[in-house]
């Protein structure tokens, strides 16, 4: 009855949905109108090769793509003859795919969570197993898979204490939900422990660590990190990269950077907006201010203040190639954005205090001393002209959150050995 109601609910609002993805979405990201007609489950058949069913993976956005890439690649070296469709919801997302997979997946947009239109996309993939990265979870989607006798994999689950209480609201739903998984596989005991609360059974649950710290930089990624340096001068100047800035934080990094350059005249602040339409309301920020600033996009670089990084895909490389990074998302409450990616590269973190969406990493980095916290724009321009001041310090920070992703690597593997269990055996 609870699922009844709750796409009773969805087919009313349904006009809305469209409204707000295809006229108002569409509008600034013209790449929401493209394709939409996968959003009610219209997949083209063609994607799949011999007709073979397709390991389905299912990854939000850019984030989870990120994160989900050295998974997805693991299972390709391990199955090279598996056809595997990438699922998301948001352009950049589709884009972030095709960039790291190239031809070597299918790809599209998982449909809304119309009943009608998960039946018809699975009725069209067939896909031998459901993988769901972290928390997208979508009752009709699951239950129709499990009514279909789809494996539903939950990988690299999180869940807040925040998030479970939001569930518990639709206690009746969730059930649902938690009924339909057949593995979850979570980041750590406490995030098991609320899923189980919540009423997935015991023996569905297993620990396996966050994904997000196995991220190694190839020697690919190192090689244009070093290109990145020489391009902007960078060795020779104090860089900061401040990735996946939102509102509000964008006026405070630019504010900061202001500051530090009164003590440091020579330092270059790289900004990189969350989302693509920001690039042109933080371009328009830079221009109101005194700060000189050019934007990578047209690369047109002449040793300015600011470099606004308004391309996709890049910021991995950008973090590699500064002395320190804050990251975004936790000046504001927005629960921040994943630090691994700038740790990875032994580049240390600064953070805003509002990192719940990433209290399975925080805590630890904190711990050992790889990430510093501020609660606002002074204390971000005292860390920064402290860190530019004692270049040393800033290499240990950098080398301790190193630390911190090599001691919490092993999640894919455990992960990898869950998936084997659900394919299919081949012919």
């Amino acid at each position: 009855m609870a699922r009844i109601f709750y796409s009773l609910a969805l087919m009313i609002i349904s006009p809305l949905i469209v409204f707000y993805l295809y006229v108002l979405r569409g509008k600034k990201t013209p790449g929401y109108r493209a394709h939409f007609k996968q959003r009610f489950g219209f997949v083209d058949k063609s994607l799949f090769a011999n007709n073979n069913k397709p390991l389905l993976v299912h990854c939000a956005s850019v984030g989870e793509v990120l994160a989900a890439t050295p998974l997805i690649k693991a299972v390709q070296k391990a199955h090279p003859k598996l056809n595997i469709l990438i699922t998301c919801n948001t352009p950049t997302g589709r884009e972030q795919i095709i960039t790291q997979f190239k031809n070597t997946v299918a790809c599209c947009y998982l449909p809304m969570d119309f009943p009608f239109a998960t039946a018809r996309f699975l009725k069209r993939v067939k896909p031998q197993a459901l993988c769901i990265l972290e928390t997208e979870l979508w009752p009709n989607l699951m239950a129709s898979s499990r009514n279909r006798n789809i494996p539903v994999l939950v990988l690299n689950a999180r869940l807040s204490e925040k998030s479970q209480q939001g569930y518990q609201k639709v206690a009746k739903l969730t059930h649902i939900i938690m009924r339909s998984i057949t593995v979850l596989a979570s980041h750590n005991k406490t995030d098991a422990k609320r899923f189980i609360e919540l009423g997935l059974e015991p023996h569905k649950s297993k620990v396996t660590g966050s994904i997000k710290f196995d991220i190694t930089p190839t020697q690919e990624q190192l090689t244009k990190v070093t290109a990145l340096k020489q391009l902007y001068n960078l060795e020779q100047r104090f860089i900061w990269v401040a990735g996946s800035t939102h509102p509000i934080e964008h006026e405070q990094v630019i504010s900061a950077h202001k500051n530090l350059l009164e003590k440091q005249p020579n330092a270059l602040l790289i900004i990189a907006p969350r989302h693509p339409e920001q690039f042109n309301k933080v371009a328009d920020l830079l221009t109101q201010s005194t700060l000189s600033f050019s934007r990578r996009s047209n690369n047109n670089y002449n040793n300015e203040n600011v470099l606004l990084a308004d391309t996709l895909g890049e910021l991995q490389y950008l973090y590699g190639a500064a002395n320190v990074s804050f990251i975004g998302g936790s000046l504001i409450r927005r629960g921040g954005h994943n630090p691994l990616e700038s740790a990875a590269f032994s580049v240390g973190v600064i953070s805003g205090a509002h990192t719940y969406n990433f209290d399975h990493i925080y805590p630890e980095l904190i711990k050992l001393k790889g990430a510093i916290v501020v609660d606002n724009a002074d204390e971000l321009t005292q860390q920064l002209i402290a860190l530019n001041q004692n270049s040393k310090a800033c290499q240990t920070l950098g080398k301790k959150a190193a630390q911190c992703v090599a001691n919490n690597q092993g999640a894919i593997q455990k992960t990898l050995n869950i998936i084997n269990q659900y394919l299919e055996p081949k012919p």
